[in-house]
């Protein structure tokens, strides 16, 4: 028996009727059979295999989340096996979530305009008032391009019938849709050719559409638009980053944003440039303390101002997460036929609010039969989790206190049916199995501002095999949404047919220009350590009979590491504390808590890479993002190892940005903070081990320090000597690491980048860089004492200050010059 027959075979006798796989192979549908023998192909029969080879996927692609209170993100979670849905069951979830989408919006232009429903009883006033999501200041903002909902989701659930029925509408920032791409892309990569012959449905023209429907409600013919995230904290950061580079979208915080003269603008190295839309992933409250509330940090003031005078359009409007309250549910089927004239295509699971007398003695009465919920996002009395709970399953103090909080604030609560979940398949322990699931599904207007529905999205299955819709929670994986049909899919994806040519590469934002600099500038850093460790370390030891270093070049060189930060020298709060050794010193700093050893400078890097994901190929990201290798012997030959693993990484980093970055405005302050940077680690070097009293052992560790050694034996035949070792490292400016040649490179960055002055005349940083570059060309090594490089060492650094006043953010002053244009 083949193994997709066996898994079947063994799947069937352990599924339930409500089952999915099981309801749609009743109907003939024969994709399952088609999925499971390509799967077992593809594995070899082995499912674990298949999950494992999913998983790294996953994690290649960099997709991830954070829960709330959570530093560190997490793997985003992926099943091997796909929900597979036919093409004519998914024409009916298509077009039941086109018609709520509009009627969302028919009711947000009412709550924010005439007001009907509510004048006529047709829906309660305390419904709407009472969610946190109502702004009573957006009530008659027409907003900008005629519509407030963009993109929409809707949860939804398949009931044992094989009916699907709506769970949660999302209409404030709906989130998922990058996570629905990014399964999409890791299930790819590991079915092959798979999912070409089940005929999948691709998901490019939904996410083109949707571009296509911000960039058609906007003023100009080729708008800028930008995503707007609350900063990399968020719990779906990772994918809005992912959103932004597929999309083509600014991803911007609200620090690097700007109103002025009623229009919105983006902070750039360029100065001021107009954004025409923002899909926003932040909540309305944050948005603009001007106009919400006062106290956000992470908003854009003025940003209504904009928005009212028609200039901006906000993706979805503020205030439109007042229909997505489980109590507006309740009321939905009659809006539906007094506004569309139909009935729910989709219909809500059966929902009462409790705001309603009668509603809510129904609720009381039959409390074991439901699950009660929050009315509202908030979470009242008896509810501490924010989500239902099994009437049946409380006990009689929960009971009480939940009774309790119903009779104070009954407007707070919802009773809503038990819904009972269908089953998709899923891998554990080498077998498939039940797990219960349900689908979010997204919806998003065109060019045309019509609806179209993304032929998928993602499914979450849950751990527990309860198939009550209340004690899902969240999920324990996600799953890939296929909609398979009869017809073979033609390649499509977000390239147009015909686009104008053009090398620009783009707008920089100032705060990303300042992430790449520092990315470039902790790089640097943390590379030069590893060779300091290197340097002592092997220093310590014969190599191959020759002599270990003399004691006061260690001295050197445990002196630099200390004076970096990347090692404490326990003598500086106890000054009869004895010298630390060699040893002691390099795993402080390949390991230790100081700001500069290698853990905290890659801790740094991470930080920084994180906030900048949607600048980075995924290549850096993946040497960003891994774990430091594990500490073995502390030995002289275990720390050597260790170190030499962490340079090689660094050496990957430098490569990828060297051979694979664009030569853009983002590659230059990359290398910008890499020049910088090793400019000022070469003078610190060489005041260090260049002075008048420089012995052979000083000179031999500074060209290793640099590698330079090959250069000064093929150009020296006499040995070792000052000056040269000095003009090679410092002055030369054909040595890739010399002082001269970071010096140069620094000039021909600002050269290139933007000005804002139209007089012709030298900028700041542009004037210290040219009378840098002046000095350390007219500089002699016989004169290049340690006085002389410290003012060189000094310039520098007053150059790196210049540059971030003219470039990089400053509190919320914005980056304009007088005459300057706004584009």
């Amino acid at each position: 028996m083949r193994w997709g027959e066996g898994w079947l075979t063994d799947y069937r006798a352990s599924a339930g009727p409500d089952d999915v796989l099981r309801g749609d192979e009743g109907r003939g549908g024969r994709w399952w059979r088609t999925l499971l023998d390509g799967i077992a192909s593809v594995s070899g029969g082995d499912l674990d295999q298949l999950q494992d080879r999913i998983g790294r996927q996953v994690k290649e692609l960099g997709t991830a989340f954070r829960l709330p209170g959570e530093e560190n993100e997490r793997p985003w979670p992926l099943s091997a096996i796909p929900l597979l849905i036919g093409e004519d069951e998914w024409t009916g979830i298509e077009a039941g979530i086109c018609q709520r989408a509009e009627l969302l919006e028919d009711i947000l232009n009412d709550v924010y305009g005439e007001q009907a429903l509510v004048r006529d009883g047709a829906l309660p006033a305390a419904l709407v008032t009472g969610s946190p999501h109502f702004w009573r200041s957006m009530i008659g903002v027409p907003p900008p391009g005629g519509r407030r909902l963009h993109i929409y989701a809707a949860d939804l659930a398949r009931g044992p019938d094989g009916e699907w029925r709506v769970l949660a509408d999302h209409a404030r920032t709906p989130a998922g849709a990058g996570y629905a791409l990014e399964n999409r892309l890791a299930a790819s990569r590991v079915m092959g050719t798979l999912q070409a012959r089940l005929n999948v449905q691709r998901l490019a023209p939904f996410f083109s559409a949707f571009r296509a429907g911000l960039a058609g409600v906007c003023h100009r013919d080729e708008p800028r638009i930008a995503l707007l995230t609350p900063g990399r904290y968020n719990q779906s950061y990772a994918e809005q980053a992912h959103l932004a580079r597929y999309l083509g979208l600014l991803l911007v915080e609200g620090a690097d944003l700007a109103v002025r003269d009623n229009q919105l603008f983006v902070r750039t190295i360029d100065g001021l440039k107009r954004v025409d839309a923002l899909w926003r992933r932040m909540d309305s409250r944050f948005l603009d303390p001007l106009a919400f509330d006062s106290h956000s940090a992470i908003g854009v003031p003025g940003l209504m101002d904009a928005v009212r005078a028609g200039n901006t359009v906000i993706a979805n409007a503020p205030g439109a997460g007042v229909v997505e309250s489980a109590g507006m549910a309740a009321f939905l089927p009659v809006l539906a036929r007094r506004l569309t004239g139909e009935k729910l295509r989709l219909p809500n699971i059966a929902t009462w609010w409790c705001g309603q007398p009668r509603e809510r003695a129904k609720v009381e009465a039959s409390l074991d039969q439901l699950v009660i919920g929050p009315a509202f996002s908030d979470r009242p009395v008896g509810l501490t989790n924010g989500r239902g709970v099994l009437g049946a399953r409380l006990d009689d103090a929960a009971r009480a206190a939940l009774l309790a909080g119903m009779a104070r604030r009954p407007q707070d609560y919802v009773g809503q049916e038990i819904v009972h979940l269908s089953t998709v398949p899923a891998v554990a322990d080498g077998r498939l199995i039940a797990r219960p699931f349900t689908l979010r599904v997204f919806a998003a207007r065109d060019g045309a501002g019509n609806w179209t529905v993304m032929p998928g999205g993602f499914a979450r299955l849950a751990d527990d095999p309860d198939p009550r819709a209340a004690v899902m929670g969240e999920g324990a994986f996600s799953a890939d949404v296929c909609i398979v049909g009869r017809q073979r899919v033609e390649s499509v994806s977000l390239l147009p047919a015909n686009v104008a040519i053009r090398r620009n590469p783009g707008t920089l934002p100032s705060r990303a220009a300042d992430n790449l600099f520092w990315l470039g500038r902790y790089l640097e850093r943390g590379e030069a350590t590893l060779r300091l460790v290197r340097a002592a370390l092997g220093g310590t030891i014969d190599a191959v009979g020759g002599a270990a270093l003399v004691p006061a070049t260690l001295d050197r060189l445990t002196g630099l590491l200390i004076s970096s930060g990347a090692a404490i020298d326990p003598r500086e709060d106890d000054g009869e504390a004895p010298a630390p050794d060699v040893r002691t010193l390099v795993i402080e700093a390949l390991d230790g808590e100081g700001g500069a050893s290698v853990r905290s400078l890659l801790g740094s890097v991470r930080a920084i890479a994180e906030g900048t994901r949607d600048r980075l190929s995924a290549d850096v990201w993946r040497l960003v993002d891994a774990a430091l290798p594990e500490r073995g012997d502390d030995d002289v030959g275990g720390l050597l190892a260790r170190a030499s693993v962490l340079l090689e990484r660094f050496s990957a980093l430098a490569g990828l940005a060297a051979e694979n970055m664009g030569r853009t405005a983002g590659w230059r302050f990359h290398d910008l903070g890499r020049r910088i940077e090793r400019g000022a680690l070469v003078c610190r070097q060489l005041r260090a081990f260049a002075g008048d009293e420089a012995g052979a052992d000083d000179l031999t560790t500074l060209l290793d320090l640099n590698d330079s050694q090959i250069s000064y034996r093929a150009r020296y035949l006499t040995g070792l000597a000052l000056a040269p070792v000095r003009d090679l490292i410092a002055l030369d400016p054909y040595n890739p690491r010399s002082l001269a040649f970071q010096v140069e490179a620094v000039r021909g960055h600002l050269d290139a980048l933007p000005r804002l002055r139209d007089d012709g005349m030298a900028e700041e940083q542009q004037r210290l860089a040219i009378e840098l570059d002046a000095l350390v060309s007219m500089s002699r090594a016989e004169s290049l004492g340690t006085n002389a490089v410290m003012g060189i060492e000094n310039r520098l650094m007053a150059l790196s200050d210049a540059i971030g006043r003219r470039f990089f953010l400053q509190d919320n002053e914005t980056i304009r010059a007088a005459g300057m244009t706004l584009a």
